[in-house]
């Protein structure tokens, strides 16, 4: 066995590494750019070797400074998480002509399955169902178009060397086959080096399902069930999950065999997975291979209980597999959701920023349910625009579907971060969404469930009702808590009020106390609006983060932010910012005016922190709707601006190669005169 390793990668997937390796108590080295000089993983190894600027293409991209890290560490291999070097042969080959071992595939594996296209043409010599395509060179636009109307629309676009989504576009038209096709270019060259991109027909409804396998260097090979990962977002995987909803025994066993008879075929010796799309009537085509460990493969080790990094590990050192397939069980249900930098109620756009404050909920094992969180960040980390969005991957295991669900919102409304932009709203909104819940999914979910983009949820009555409670509940305590400071001249409140009004968002709420004390843990009991009475309880304390209690004997767990006068509660997805005060404040309250937002209208702002790309108007031009007003591109995705309404742009305020923070003014409009 090897007795020390580096982990050729960054984030939470190399504090995953880490955490295996020092379980087989093998030493480990990290190495770090720039902008990872404080990094978690860099803490967490027992060695780090600093490789370069914050860039990738100038640090973790680059292969010899890799090799002069193991050379200076005595490091005897590699192991390259995914992403950067994980799919790429030539990096295999230069650690093996050094003499170092690449935890991961042959070379010869890692070509013939790591290409789309090659793996497309490969599978389909070896008789793997296929979904149809055109596999070669596709010179410019006008062949693109040609070839979509030879396949049948909807057709998609995909980068040959792509993966996480960048590279990708759907095409339903002759015009939109051309706009993705350059697109597609343009990020696949930028994100990987590699401008080819070929285009297959696009199946409609598509589930996507993946089978994980293992492969040794002796023959051996197995599949450890499959992952449900058709919840994403612009081609990229939001929400996992194992096993699949959807497939049966007989479907699982096709699948997990035909993936096993791959990897058996390009002699694979690791971990990978194969990807298929499957067809509302269970009809599956091979889709890729990817041969790294996936980002979602800790929901299958939930369910299996078989650590996939230490199988990695074992059969790079030339172990046979210890597993036998009839020995593989699925037990229970995992899920996986993905905690990215970004903007829901911005079209998912990417944010960047410091984590002011960063506090998952607990991991460990509580009652029949198991929460896992792989991260590679603390408290006071900074998000930068030179990686991937992702900060962290939340996993809740339970006996069922519905309860690992549920953990999983619970879980949700106890994931505290401030200082960035993120998803978990969406994420805690989806939980409750009956078509998630139902198991009825697609690659177009959230297309289809979301098509104007996330909106915030608006709580109903009796939603309201809990936000008012807990609104109440605190500000009970808030005021107890100073007429108990030493000094005051006359404390305000007194002995107990009965009598509130809540404000949430426009509405205000008669709360009524009807039994109970102000103390800590609190038990009281109120109505809202004349309602049938609620129990009140909470052991919460003024300054925790996360509100833990029941209200009318439903657990709750909110996250509790103070703003202006009152207080943000976010819960399940909803956010309101409430306002208990006694009713003669309310009244008083209702006649303050209501300040109103400034007019942007006549403004393009630029709607997330990014690098302006091109600018495709000028000064004077008038621009009807739909046209391009200028691309921005953050975290190596490129965003297309574009005209709501027929305009004349008046002013440009910003050139290609600029920086720009979020709500920058990229230009300014004048409306077109009427003819």
């Amino acid at each position: 066995m090897f007795k020390k390793i580096l982990i050729a990668n960054r984030g939470e997937i190399a504090c995953r590494v880490i955490k295996t390796a020092r379980k087989m108590g093998i030493a480990t080295v990290a190495v770090y750019s720039d902008a990872d000089r404080d990094a978690v993983h860099v803490e967490m190894a027992d060695e780090a070797v600093h490789i370069g600027p914050s860039p990738a293409t100038q640090s973790y991209l680059v292969p010899e400074k890799i090799i002069a890290a193991c050379k200076e560490t005595g490091a005897e291999a590699v192991h390259p998480g995914y992403g950067f070097l994980s799919e790429r042969a030539s990096f295999c080959e230069a650690l093996e002509k050094e003499g170092i071992i690449f935890i991961g595939p042959k070379p010869e594996a890692i070509r013939a399955m790591g290409d789309k296209i090659e793996s497309k043409k490969f599978a389909s010599q070896a008789k793997v169902s296929t979904v149809p395509g055109w596999l070669g060179v596709i010179e410019n636009a006008d062949h693109a178009e040609r070839i979509a109307g030879k396949i049948g629309y909807p057709v998609m676009i995909k980068a040959s060397a792509g993966g996480g989504g960048k590279g990708m576009r759907i095409a339903w038209s002759s015009a939109e086959v051309r706009d993705g096709f350059e697109r597609a270019r343009s990020e696949a060259k930028s994100s990987f080096g590699d401008d080819r991109v070929f285009i297959e027909k696009f199946v409609v409804d598509p589930r996507h399902i993946e089978i994980q396998v293992l492969a040794d260097a002796h023959g051996n090979a197995l599949y450890l069930g499959e992952r449900e990962c058709s919840i994403q977002r612009r081609n990229q995987k939001v929400v996992e999950e194992a096993p699949s909803p959807f497939l049966d025994a007989k479907t699982r066993k096709a699948m997990g065999e035909q993936a096993v008879a791959l990897a058996k075929a390009v002699d694979y010796q690791s971990a990978g997975t194969v990807e298929f799309i499957v067809d509302k009537d269970r009809n599956f085509y091979f889709l890729e291979m990817n041969t790294r460990l996936q980002v979602e493969h800790p929901v299958t080790e939930l369910v299996t209980g078989i650590d996939l990094v230490e199988q990695m590990i074992r059969i790079a050192a030339g172990e046979k597999l210890g597993i036998r397939q009839s020995e593989v069980k699925l037990n229970g249900w995992a899920v996986e959701s993905r905690l990215y930098a970004e903007d829901p109620f911005r079209n998912f756009l990417p944010s960047i920023g410091r984590l002011t404050r960063y506090r998952p909920p607990q991991e460990g094992t509580f009652g029949d349910v198991v929460i896992r969180n792989d991260t590679g960040v603390a408290e006071g980390a900074e998000i930068s625009m030179f990686y991937d969005p992702m900060v962290a991957k939340l996993c809740t295991w339970a006996p069922t579907r519905l309860e690992a669900i549920d953990a999983m919102s619970e879980a949700l409304d106890g994931f505290v971060v401030d200082g960035i932009e993120h998803n978990i709203p969406f994420l805690a909104a989806l939980m409750q969404h009956p078509r998630w819940r139902e198991g009825r999914l697609s690659t177009g979910f959230i297309a289809e469930e979301y098509p104007d983009g996330f909106a915030p949820v608006e709580p109903d009555g009796e939603e309201r009702a809990v936000f008012a409670a807990i609104a109440t509940a605190i500000e009970l305590l808030r005021r107890d808590r100073l007429d108990r400071l030493s000094g005051r001249l006359a404390p305000h409140s007194g002995h107990l009020k009965r009598d509130w009004v809540v404000k949430i968002g426009a509405d205000y709420l008669c709360a009524g106390i009807l039994d109970g004390m102000v103390s800590i843990p609190m038990e009281i009991d109120l109505s809202i609006n004349g309602s049938e009475p609620l129990t009140v309880a909470s052991d919460w304390r003024p300054g925790d983060a996360i509100w833990r209690g029941t209200v009318g004997g439903n657990r709750i767990a909110a996250q509790v932010r103070p703003v202006l006068n009152g207080l943000c509660i976010a819960w399940k997805g909803m956010s309101v910012t409430a306002q208990a005060m006694l009713p003669r404040t309310a009244e008083l309250e209702r006649l303050m005016p209501e300040k109103l937002p400034p007019d942007t209208s006549k403004m393009l702002l630029c709607p997330m922190p990014g690098l302006v790309v091109s600018i495709a108007v000028a000064e004077g031009q008038d621009v009807k709707a739909g046209e391009t007003l200028a691309v921005v591109e953050a975290m190596k995705m490129e965003n297309v601006l574009r005209a709501e309404r027929d305009l004349t742009v008046a002013k440009l305020n910003a050139k290609p190669g600029d920086s720009l923070a979020v709500d920058a003014v990229i230009m300014e409009f004048a409306w077109p005169r009427a003819t």
